[in-house]
C-alpha cells in the first residue's frame, strides 16, 4: 500500500513472535483446562482463542506499556483481557444472526463445531473472564498500581460498550444496504474496530505509568492505527481470497455493507490506509527507539494480507 519502509524488519518480526508466545502462555494459564467442569464450554473457549492469529492487540498493550517504562507483569493481564474480548467479538460476529460465517482463521467457526447455543455461551465466557482477570489484583500492590489497573479496566469496558465495539456493530448491521456518508462510516469504524485497538494502547500506556504528554502522543497513534486496521480489512475483503483471509471472502459486498472500498473506491482506500500509517508513525517518532515496536506493529497492520 505504498507504505514507508520498516526499520529492522527481522528484529521486529522476532520481537512480535516473542510477544505472541508470551501472550499465548499467559492465556493458557488464565483459562481453566479443557477437562475441567463443564468441559464443553472450556473446549469451545479454547478452540476459538487458540485458533491462530497474530495477537496484534496484546502486542499493542505490551509495546505501549513498555515504551513508557512499564513492567511486563503489570501489562500482561490487560494483554490477555483484550485478546479474550477480541475473540468473544469474533465468535458472536460469526453467528447466523450476525455475519453468518462458516470460517474463521481457516477453521470452522465456533457455532459450526459446537452449535449456536454453546458458541453464544463461549463468547459470554470469554468476555466475563476478561474482566475477572482485570479484577484479580495481587495482594500487596500499592494504591498507584491498583488505580492504574482500575483505569485500564474502565477504558477496556468503555471500548466494549455501546459507544464502542457493540455500538459499532449495531450501526454496521443497520447500515447494510443503505447509503452511508463518509463521516458516519468513520464513526462506525472507529467504534466497531478502532475503540478496542485504541484501548489496547491507552490502557497499556496507563499501566506503564505514562505521563500526560506520552499518553497524548500514544492516543494519537492509537486513533490512527485503529482506523487504519478497519480500512485495510475492507480492502482485504474486496481483494483477497478465503485462503489468505482465513474466512469467507467478499462477505461485505454480498451483505451490501458500508465499507471504505464501496464508498471511496479501492485505490483511495489504500491511500487512506497509507496516510493513517504515516500519521501513526509520526505520533510515536518522538519516542525514539522506545517507539520502534509500535511503528513495526503499525506497518504490520497496514501491510498484512489477512
Amino acid at each position: 500500500m505504498n507504505t514507508p519502509p520498516a526499520a529492522g524488519g527481522l528484529g521486529a518480526a522476532a520481537a512480535m513472535e516473542a510477544l505472541r508466545v508470551a501472550v499465548d502462555e499467559a492465556l493458557d494459564r488464565a483459562l481453566p483446562p479443557e477437562a475441567d467442569w463443564p468441559a464443553t464450554i472450556h473446549r469451545a473457549v479454547r478452540y476459538s482463542l487458540f485458533a491462530g492469529g497474530k495477537r496484534i492487540r496484546p502486542a499493542l498493550v505490551l509495546a505501549a506499556g513498555e515504551a513508557v517504562g512499564g513492567a511486563r507483569e503489570d501489562l500482561m493481564p490487560l494483554a490477555c483481557a483484550v485478546e479474550l474480548v477480541h475473540t468473544y467479538s469474533l465468535v458472536h460476529d460469526d453467528l447466523p444472526a450476525m455475519d453468518d460465517d462458516d470460517l474463521r482463521r481457516g477453521k470452522p467457526t465456533s457455532h459450526k463445531v459446537f452449535g449456536e447455543a454453546i458458541a453464544i455461551l463461549a463468547g459470554d465466557a470469554l468476555l466475563t473472564r476478561a474482566f475477572h482477570l482485570m479484577a484479580e489484583v495481587p495482594e500487596g500492590w500499592d494504591a498507584t498500581r491498583v488505580l492504574r489497573r482500575v483505569r485500564a479496566a474502565a477504558i477496556l469496558g468503555e471500548a466494549c460498550g455501546t459507544t464502542g465495539l457493540i455500538g459499532g456493530q449495531v450501526t454496521d448491521l443497520e447500515s447494510e444496504g443503505r447509503e452511508v456518508e463518509a463521516a458516519a462510516l468513520e464513526r462506525l469504524h472507529r467504534a466497531k474496530t478502532g475503540a478496542l485497538l485504541s484501548a489496547c494502547v491507552r490502557g497499556g500506556a496507563i499501566l506503564g505509568g505514562a505521563g500526560e504528554e506520552e499518553l497524548e502522543r500514544l492516543s494519537g497513534y492509537a486513533s490512527a492505527i485503529g482506523l487504519a486496521f478497519q480500512v485495510v480489512d475492507d480492502v482485504l475483503d474486496a481483494t483477497e481470497d478465503a485462503e489468505h483471509l482465513g474466512k469467507t471472502a467478499g462477505k461485505d459486498e454480498a451483505a451490501k455493507k458500508a465499507t471504505y472500498v464501496t464508498l471511496h473506491g479501492l485505490e483511495r482506500a489504500r491511500g487512506m490506509a497509507a496516510a493513517l500509517l504515516r500519521e501513526a508513525l509520526a505520533a510515536v517518532s518522538p519516542l525514539g527507539p522506545r517507539g520502534e515496536l509500535l511503528g513495526a506493529i503499525a506497518r504490520l497492520v497496514v501491510d498484512r494480507r489477512s
